[in-house]
């Protein structure tokens, strides 16, 4: 695998979109490009937003990486129109994707240092920016979902900036991995249990994985231990 690199970074706003026949919705799905540095707060890019901060944004989740390999696919399987920025990440890279980035991973990327703390849940946004009802299904089957990072040191980064990996806590918890534990139709109840358990995760993940774990002990749901 190549030096991993930023080939892209991509900001925007919350604006309404008008989905047609009266159904307009607010959303900072649409990015735009950057071509010149810019500043990578605690929780934000510069020029970045969320519409939704329930959901969306906070330390946790202060930039959405996506692999740039995916979009070779994705164009092949579903739209030529699919370029970079298009199913909403801030940073586009070559040389990572969800096989071989783990969580607590950190990274320095220009001035800035980041870890990775989750993988990213698909919405509907992109499904519905793109009129592609399937879409979060071929996401999370494919498990081309993306992840996020937490700032550690805030900085300016930009288009072409090189990430070098500083620290590996977790190798045994990639992207991938921890996808199956959510994705999966029988993950391995105690492996689940050690990922909720990781101090690198981000908690709203880990609490989502412990109510799971809760809800399947409370009705008695088998699967595999």
């Amino acid at each position: 695998m190549s030096h991993p690199v930023v080939v892209s970074i991509q900001v925007g706003k919350p604006q309404t979109i008008d989905g047609g026949r009266g159904e307009a919705w607010r959303s900072a799905i649409v990015k735009r490009p950057v071509n010149h540095p810019v500043f990578l707060g605690k929780t934000n890019l510069e020029g970045d937003g969320q519409a939704d901060l329930s959901v969306h944004g906070g330390p946790d989740k202060a930039v959405l990486v996506y692999a740039a390999d995916h979009y070779t696919k994705w164009r092949r399987e579903l739209l030529s129109a699919f370029l970079y920025g298009a199913l909403g990440e801030n940073f586009t890279v070559t040389g990572l994707d969800e096989h071989n980035v783990c969580i607590g991973d950190v990274y320095r990327i220009g001035e800035a240092v980041v870890q990775v703390s989750q993988p990213r849940m698909p919405c509907w946004k992109p499904a519905r920016l793109w009129g592609i009802p399937d879409l979060v299904r071929r996401i999370k089957e494919t498990g081309r979902t993306g992840w996020y990072l937490r700032v550690m040191e805030e900085g300016r980064v930009a288009p072409g900036d090189g990430m070098k990996l500083l620290d590996r806590f977790c190798p045994q918890w990639t992207i991938a991995r921890c996808n199956d534990m959510v994705y999966s139709a029988s993950p391995d109840r105690k492996e689940r249990a050690e990922l909720a358990d990781c101090p690198y995760l981000a908690d709203s993940w880990a609490q989502m994985l412990k109510r799971r774990l809760q809800k399947e002990a409370d009705t008695g749901e088998s699967g595999r231990v």
